[in-house]
């Protein structure tokens, strides 16, 4: 009997034949919508879909928390895959508990991120307490400003002048272990002669800023110029402080009258001292990785910091707040400051700390 045409080919084979056809078939067409899927998969943007968590080492509307927000705003625009941001306030022991955090709990893949006041770079180095980080080892994606600290009295104490702390005790808030606050009068009692009292535990500027204002204390030093004018603005404009001194490595050009610390350190000891001291506020307001983030995130964060910091947005954001344009400085230049800090001759090191202590 002949086949009719119906029954011929893939009727005419045995079933287990037949199988193995359809799935070969199968296979070929499936091959290229899984290798497109594949391929889609490996482009995929790391931070596609994910969120990243910023770290705000300090308290609650202060100029490191307004800092911050702007940041969260505007880094993820630039980050590949537009992750989601959120801030996380986080203070406590003048940003050590944050650090301290993002060390040994956070992600390190490059979801978690912190911004922080100075004091915790030096704390490693000059701190009484034992550590669990150097700052040192937390990649920097870079910093916003570069900063001017200044010491300052309220008007209504008898504090006019430097040569007034030198005569009388002169109370002063503090924010903790490690922070410019708590350190900087300190050093200025024993290398200028001055007589501030630390009055510490305060949680951060707006707290600080309650307690001049009530009478509690008499100042603060250590205070971040563009904290201060992004905070308390009206105190600069109707004359509340008295600006007694400047902390940095040059003088702000905003305060041309106002003696800088280093000017007046009558020893090269004690100048290499304020210089260690004050390095920190080149990187002010600076934004650091966990120090086990894979280096390929890094180095994406750190290319969309740099993008964000030139970006007309942010730069106008950024002025609204503080009244001043952004001197950022990049990753791998922040990241040299930090090796260099960390490269300190000893014996200074320890002069400082003997002071501290």
């Amino acid at each position: 009997m002949t086949l009719s045409p119906a029954r011929s080919g893939a009727a005419a084979m045995p079933q287990k034949m037949r199988l193995r056809w359809l799935f070969s078939i199968l296979v070929v067409l499936a091959s290229p919508a899984q290798a497109a899927a594949q391929g889609a998969l490996q482009e995929r943007p790391f931070y596609q879909g994910k969120t990243i968590s910023l770290i705000i080492a300090g308290t609650a509307g202060g100029g490191l928390d307004l800092s911050a927000r702007i940041v969260a705003r505007h880094l993820a625009r630039f980050i590949p895959g537009q992750p989601a941001m959120i801030g996380q306030l986080m203070p406590g022991a003048g940003g050590i508990r944050a650090v301290e955090f993002m060390s040994s709990t956070a992600p390190q893949d490059g979801t978690s991120l912190i911004i922080l006041p100075p004091g915790p770079i030096l704390e490693p180095l000059i701190g009484a307490r034992k550590t669990s980080y150097r700052m040192v080892d937390f990649p920097v994606l870079g910093a916003i400003s570069r900063e001017s600290s200044i010491c300052a009295a309220w008007h209504a104490t008898r504090f006019k002048s430097l040569e007034d702390v030198r005569r009388a005790e002169m109370i002063v808030a503090g924010t903790g272990a490690g922070s410019s606050t708590d350190l900087y009068p300190v050093v200025m009692n024993d290398l200028l002669g001055t007589r501030f009292r630390v009055i510490t535990g305060f949680q951060g500027s707006q707290e600080s800023s309650l307690a001049i204002e009530r009478g509690e204390v008499d100042g603060r030093c250590g205070w971040g110029w563009t904290s201060l004018k992004s905070t308390s603005a009206t105190w600069i404009k109707e004359k509340k402080l008295t600006i007694l001194m400047q902390f940095g490595l040059s003088k702000n050009p905003e305060l041309p009258d106002i003696p800088l610390a280093i000017d007046l350190a009558e020893t090269t000891e004690a100048k290499q001292m304020l210089r260690l001291l004050f390095a920190p506020l080149m990187l002010n307001k600076p934004v650091f990785a966990p120090p086990k983030t894979p280096s390929a995130r890094v180095d994406e964060l750190r290319a969309a910091f740099a993008r964000m910091t030139a970006d007309g947005a942010f730069r106008d954001e950024v002025i609204k707040s503080s009244g001043e344009e952004p001197s950022p400085t990049g990753g791998e230049e922040a990241q040299r400051v930090m090796e260099e800090i960390y490269q300190t001759p000893a014996l200074v090191i320890e002069r400082l700390k003997k002071v501290l202590n």
